[in-house]
């Protein structure tokens, strides 16, 4: 009799750097839930998305690709219907698949695979947020960011944000529900947050969790010894011209982690219907972020760079199979489509032949206590606030940082985790750095890459001018809803819908 494989449930945050989890050694942080999911899995330290913006990493994470092979350049750039994702996969291998939550899918195709998407989407769907390389010194004040969410930080009763999640979190409870009462398929879901991502506004009972105060960033503010991009992305949101108060500083950081410990409470409420539901034995569970967030770190806030604390994800798997450890080597978010397509296969089912190479490796082995040869993570930047293609590599414990324009970064992030010596001019690391510069050489045409971006840009700009003018329909996700069929109706038979919708403990 053929096994099934381990259902698969990813809850997704949004902004949330490992720094401020319990779990990763952060002693301020109230992360409960996923503390106790490290303390039973895998919890994965060298793990990096691979693009510090949120479309562009969250379409890396969906198609296994890195940027420059989706062409998901930033927040309005196009994630083509034509580029085949994990979801896509997993149905073959006879999944059932769904999206409860954010996924920032920019285009008039929102599912990307998946069978069911249960909530719309928290932000436009279409090309507005096009940033322009050829002005690249010019806000769009309509839409990037600014010191606002550091000014404006504080204690609410709700926010979008915090309707959006509540809504995420119900339908992504309601789903796991009907997974519950229908057991003839293994599932994936995705549940996928706003929360920690800015404005640093927070319910008042989980802004009380930290009333005794927070920490303060580990490296002050000093604009002039920013590398060059980072302080692009500084100037760019205004942090460079903002007068902020360490009151500022303070509020803003408890209203992080405050939606940190919100975002936490989500996780609780899923694990627990795995658990009330009898599932959570035959369930992967995997919480990931598609970025972090500086914090005030160097002066520097949100994301955008390629700085540990805006470049480094949370990781964490746990369920059957997987094994109590902390894994060092670098991995990223492109790792986990043949992750999760290995995890399907458990059941017997052949692996598709992708109908892309593959830009990651199986993180499978490397949970579950095996070897993990591989120590690589790699990120692609091609967003606002800069007007040239930059590239990140971290093997081992040397992260090289490079951008045409400007002058290279090389760290060793173990020995140097605030990045506050750049090692390109030391002799010792000559070799290192040249077999560094001699990869990006050979991998990429940074200057083909960035034509691209610019005439990607320009056609993008064109059609939402025209979209604006009353030529064509929006693509934002109204999830389909028929109430014919929902609870109790005529046409139904009350004794065989109240026995099909009851599950007993």
């Amino acid at each position: 009799m053929t096994q099934s494989p381990p259902n698969i449930l990813v809850i997704m945050a949004d902004q949330l750097a490992p720094h401020f989890v319990g779990g990763y050694g952060n002693s301020v942080a109230k992360t409960p839930n996923i503390d106790a999911l490290i303390a039973r899995g895998a919890r994965f330290d060298g793990a990096y998305c691979n693009s510090p913006l949120c479309s562009p990493s969250r379409a890396s994470f969906m198609a296994g690709q890195h940027v420059s092979k989706t062409k998901t350049y930033d927040n309005a750039a196009e994630f083509a219907a034509s580029i085949p994702t994990y979801a896509h996969y997993l149905n073959q291998m006879g999944y059932k698949t769904c999206l409860a939550g954010r996924m920032h899918f920019v285009g008039p195709d929102q599912l990307h695979g998946f069978q069911t998407r249960v909530t719309t989407d928290v932000y436009p769907a279409d090309f507005a947020w096009t940033p322009d390389w050829t002005k690249p010194d010019e806000r769009i004040d309509s839409w990037y960011h600014d010191m606002s969410s550091v000014k404006e930080a504080g204690p609410a009763v709700t926010t979008f944000q915090i309707d959006y999640d509540e809504e995420v979190g119900y339908a992504a409870r309601k789903q796991l529900l009907d997974y519950a009462r229908d057991r003839d398929h293994p599932f994936c879901m995705v549940a996928s947050f706003m929360h920690p991502h800015d404005p640093y506004v927070a319910r008042p009972e989980f802004w009380d969790l930290y009333e005794e105060g927070v920490d303060m960033p580990e490296v002050p503010a000093d604009f002039e010894a920013l590398d060059a991009h980072s302080r692009r992305v500084a100037d760019g949101v205004l942090a460079t011209t903002t007068q902020v108060s360490e009151d500022d500083i303070q509020t803003s950081r408890r209203g992080y982690y405050a939606n940190t410990s919100y975002f936490d409470s989500k996780v609780g409420e899923l694990v627990a219907t795995l658990e009330e539901t009898g599932l959570i034995d035959t369930t992967v569970v995997v919480i990931i972020s598609d970025h972090g967030d500086m914090l005030g770190d160097k002066g520097l806030w949100y994301k955008m760079t390629f700085l540990e604390k805006s470049a480094r994800i949370p990781l964490v798997m746990a369920g059957p199979g997987v094994k109590h450890l902390t894994h060092p080597n670098a991995c990223s978010l492109v790792d986990l489509a043949p992750t999760f397509m290995e995890i399907a296969a458990l059941g017997g089912a052949e692996i598709p032949t992708p109908g892309m190479p593959l830009g990651g490796r199986s993180l499978w082995a490397a949970a579950t206590g095996g070897e993990d040869s591989d120590d690589v993570a790699i990120g692609e930047y091609c967003a606002e606030m800069a007007s040239q293609p930059g590239v990140m590599i971290r093997r081992g414990a040397l992260k090289f940082i490079h951008q045409p324009g400007d002058p290279d970064l090389l760290f060793d992030v173990l020995e140097d985790p605030h990045e506050l010596r750049n090692l390109v001019d030391e002799p010792t690391y000559a070799e290192a750095l040249a077999g560094f510069r001699q990869e990006i050489a050979e991998g990429w045409d940074l200057e083909a890459l960035r034509k691209d971006i610019l005439l990607d840009q320009a056609k993008r700009h064109a059609i939402h001018k025209g979209m604006e003018a009353g030529g064509g329909t929006d693509w934002d996700h109204t999830p389909p809803r028929n109430a014919r069929d929902e609870y109790v109706r005529n046409h139904m038979d009350w004794n065989v819908a109240s026995t099909r919708f009851r599950i007993d403990p």
